[in-house]
């Protein structure tokens, strides 16, 4: 299972959550209590092991401006939230390999995905970062073989029931393992993490190992630094 803590704002967070055994993080540029500067970023990622992929989170910015800050930080992946149209998606997709569409539930919506190239799609709830859990019926609008990650709402407590019921390829989880916003707490943290993966040896379905990505499902490769 593929787990995403998002929302890190300071080192010892980031720390905490790759000791724990997440696979990715997420860092915030969109306006928000989790905000983070570039600098911010650059400090906490040179502390990190390469293994760990990390993410910039982004809401209604320019597909030129989020290639420009992904590749300035260092970053391995964007996660673009607000409207975005499919080839403004393809274009970031097409520098970014790891370029994370992340789409609020509704069928309406999630019957369009395929229309997305990337190399994830993130279900969320509509409010991302608040906490709210949304209708997980939702997703059987989610076209087959999409690597779906699902966010919005999950903790401790519910994250194995929607791993059991969705069968996600990942989980990503912000605000369900804070003290307040920014700042997680690490009990919760291990809870989360503990419980995501106690699935794995259940169903093969919702094992997702880092070790076993395919170079062909990675998506382009990133044609400015080849990586």
């Amino acid at each position: 299972m593929f787990v995403k803590i998002c929302g890190i704002t300071n080192s010892k967070d980031a720390l905490l959550s790759v000791a724990l055994g997440a696979d990715a993080l997420g860092f915030v540029f969109a306006p928000s209590p989790r905000q983070v500067t570039r600098d911010n970023v650059k400090a906490i990622l040179s502390q990190l092991p390469s293994s760990i992929l990390t993410f910039g989170v982004f809401m209604g910015e320019r597909p030129e401006k989020i290639v420009e800050t992904t590749h300035s930080v260092g970053l391995n992946g964007a996660q673009l939230h607000g409207n975005y149209l499919p080839e403004e998606i393809e274009h970031v997709s097409a520098r970014v390999r790891y370029t994370v569409r992340a789409i609020v539930a509704g069928r309406e919506r999630l019957e369009k995905v395929k229309a997305y190239r990337c190399w994830a799609l993130l279900v969320d709830s509509p409010s991302p970062g608040s906490g709210e859990v949304f209708d997980w019926s939702l997703v059987e609008a989610v076209p087959e073989r999409t690597k779906m990650i699902v966010a919005g709402g999950l903790t401790p407590e519910n994250v194995r029931d929607a791993i059991s019921k969705l069968q996600p390829y990942g989980v990503d989880v912000s605000s369900g393992v804070e003290l307040v916003p920014g700042q997680k707490d690490p009990r919760k943290l291990r809870r989360f993490i503990e419980a995501a993966r106690s699935l794995e040896d259940i169903d093969e379905k919702v094992v997702g190992d880092l070790a076993t990505f395919d170079e062909d499902e990675l998506g382009p490769y990133n044609w400015e630094i080849g990586r």
